[in-house]
């Protein structure tokens, strides 16, 4: 079974998922604040974290960057009490795959963690290798290259990535990304999707930039009021990834 971080410095709560995650046959460390969390990040390996963001002693928002870059492979699910749109993409923006707001229920934070762990477990993307421009996607090895340098991308982001190349050229809807990325029985907002999508444009261009001469990249085309196409086509140096 998978290992579980929650880092909730509210005991009621934290005693209450340790005691549901546990009976669901979750390993759960639990840690009641971010110095400790991170302790935890440094020595132990996690499949998911369930992170509290208002914590008493760090910024939630800048230990999930910190969790990020500790764990990279690691499932983020930040809970939190903000119900601000801006304050839930930047915990998004900042590292995270999913959010919940508080109160939840159990039942469906219990789902949302058998999905992600699910995504991640599944071999659904397939083996196949792909590669446009200096481009190169490897899914079985889950490795992301750009003119044979590795370029770290979060899970959800390979994964949008891996699912767009698939259908390389064609138009792939908001709904088959949201049930194939994420999952059928997704609760939330599809705003993750365009978070992700964002990012993936972000992280991408700029390891295209840092190459001298820059790499040339396909595009992520977005179609609006559908969904995304990722245009695998050849042309020139110097044209980016980005929004068309």
């Amino acid at each position: 079974m998978a290992d579980l971080l929650v880092v909730e410095d509210e005991v009621k709560i934290g005693e209450l998922l340790v005691s549901a995650l546990g009976a669901n046959g979750y390993t759960v460390t639990w840690e009641r604040d971010g110095a400790g969390a991170l302790a935890s990040a440094r020595t132990g390996s996690f499949d998911l974290v369930l992170l509290d963001l208002g914590l008493p002693d760090l910024d939630g928002i800048e230990v999930c960057r910190m969790l990020r870059r500790l764990q990279p492979e690691c499932l983020v699910v930040v809970l939190t009490a903000r119900r601000d749109e801006m304050d839930v993409v930047e915990g998004l923006e900042a590292g995270a795959d999913d959010y919940l707001t508080k109160p939840f229920r159990m039942t469906e934070l219990l789902a949302r963690v058998r999905a992600h762990l699910r995504r991640a477990s599944a071999d659904a993307l397939g083996s196949g290798v792909f590669s446009s421009g200096e481009l190169t996607l490897d899914p079985g090895a889950r490795r992301c290259l750009v003119r044979g340098h590795e370029v770290a991308l979060r899970p959800k982001e390979f994964d949008l990535l891996a699912r767009l190349a698939s259908e390389a050229g064609r138009a792939v809807s908001r709904e088959a990304l949201m049930d194939d990325v994420w999952d059928r029985n997704w609760f939330g907002s599809t705003k993750t999707l365009d978070v992700h999508v964002a990012a993936l444009r972000r992280r991408l261009a700029e390891a295209a930039e840092s190459l001298e001469p820059p790499a040339y990249l396909p595009l992520i085309t977005t179609l609006r009021g559908h969904g995304y196409r990722l245009e695998f086509q050849g042309g020139p140096p110097g044209e980016r990834i980005g929004p068309a």
